[in-house]
């Protein structure tokens, strides 16, 4: 087994941890630790509506323990602390031509689920006022890299990140990724490109997993919170030898009354190829929800533009105001609008329950070297729901159906996912 240097650091800093366990009995330290397991039950189903597709049905069912801990500080200029993710999937239901719905991880050699994977993470943690390193297994949430938490198990990268909120109302990112351990995985991988063009036609459009991998992801991300309504930042990327990426993001909150606002979120992204790949893609979108108590009303439009469509790791989540259940709709030139309608149901009593429908539609897009025109859309509709006391808080109910209609091939799927979810506290 080989090792990053990242994770030898990280595997010095774990042994010289174990040489200071009683200076690490501090009440920081332990004190403000905390822990928790999620079992997480998935059921998939997804039924490709094409009769030349090679798989009409990807069905499988799963069950996923996933353990977190994380430590407190200790005293001192330069605190430390670490923190841990353990995760299983156990397969309960699969084969018979059923595979590849990334709940489970697949034999490459026969390609059937295996009965079990997981992955063990850790992290080791240093805090100096109010700036934070992480080295080893990190989970970002930023536009440029942030990890996928859609099916059993989640989406881990290793690296080193720094964050720090010294700055008054200002929050600052950077830091270098070198290895992603996809959803469906147990293994520490390079990076590639996930493929997002219908058509690979004459404008060279078709970005996939065929340009190469990459060893490493450097990211930086400033975010500056003008006022309790404005915040805007900016994010940059280069996945070495692949792309360079610069993303611009704005939010603005306006209170109408009580109960009533209006949020716009606009996004604009330019991303170039990096080493010759090709990658040439600008992409704007902007969506405007209206709340009005229970109520939240939101409309969206998406454009793509440059030779290619949207480029982003493979495993990770695209910074669209389009990407949903099944598309990203970030195919070469094409131009997408959404409609979304979200309701509470604790204003009529029923705390915990959330119903969201949307309908996203794109077009302009070609589909093969004739020019003819692209179209697809999405239907989404989801079901939420989380007891919020008693000695079943904590268990959640997450039901998703999904439709999309497409006029190239391959592309017509009827989709349900049910998740039942319970978080216990271990410490």
């Amino acid at each position: 087994m080989s090792f990053t240097p990242i994770a030898r650091a990280v595997a010095l800093a774990t042994v010289g941890t174990s040489l200071m366990i009683p200076a690490l009995a501090q009440a920081g330290f332990v004190e403000d630790s905390k822990a928790s397991m999620e079992l997480r039950n998935f059921y998939y189903n997804s039924d490709v509506r094409d009769d030349a597709a090679t798989q009409a049905k990807q069905e499988e069912w799963a069950q996923g323990f996933i353990v977190k801990a994380t430590s407190g500080y200790t005293e001192g200029t330069i605190g430390f602390g670490v923190d841990a993710i353990g995760t299983l999937g156990v397969k309960l239901d699969s084969g018979r031509g059923t595979t590849g719905t990334a709940l489970l991880q697949r034999d490459k050699e026969t390609g059937e689920a295996q009965d079990t994977y997981g992955d063990l993470g850790v992290t080791a943690k240093f805090k100096a006022a109010k700036s934070v390193v992480k080295l080893g297994t990190l989970m970002p949430n930023l536009p440029t890299v942030s990890g996928v938490d859609n099916r059993l198990l989640p989406t881990m990268f290793q690296g080193g990140q720094l964050t720090s909120t010294d700055i008054e109302n200002m929050t600052l990112d950077v830091g270098q990724i070198n290895r992603i351990n996809y959803r469906d995985s147990s293994d520490q991988e390079t990076m590639t490109l996930a493929a997002t063009s219908a058509f690979n036609g004459v404008k060279g459009g078709k970005i996939s997993a065929g340009l190469g991998d990459s060893e490493e992801l450097n990211f930086f991300g400033a975010s500056y919170k003008w006022n309790p309504s404005l915040t805007t930042s900016y994010n940059a990327a280069v996945l070495d030898e692949l792309y360079k990426q610069h993303i611009f993001n704005v939010v603005h909150t306006l209170p109408i009354a009580e109960g009533q606002s209006l949020k716009t979120d606009v996004r604009y992204a330019v991303t170039n190829d990096d080493s010759n790949s090709g990658v040439d893609n600008k992409a704007f979108g902007a969506m405007l929800t209206y709340t009005l108590g229970a109520n939240k009303l939101a409309a969206a439009y998406q454009s793509m533009s440059g030779d290619t469509g949207y480029a982003f790791i493979n495993g990770n989540n695209p910074f669209l105001v389009n990407y949903v259940t099944i598309r990203d709709f970030a195919n070469t030139d094409e131009k997408s609008w959404q409609l979304r309608y979200d309701y509470d149901f604790a204003s009529v009593g029923v705390p915990g329950l959330t119903f969201m429908t949307r309908y996203i539609s794109g077009d302009n897009f070609d589909i093969n070297a004739a020019g003819d025109e692209g179209k697809e859309w999405e239907r989404n509709v989801e079901l939420k729901y989380a007891v919020q006391g008693g000695s079943l808080k904590g268990f959640g109910v997450h039901w998703r159906n999904a439709t999309t209609r497409t006029n190239f091939a391959k592309g017509d799927i009827d989709q349900n996912r049910l998740i039942l979810s319970y978080t216990l506290p271990l410490l």
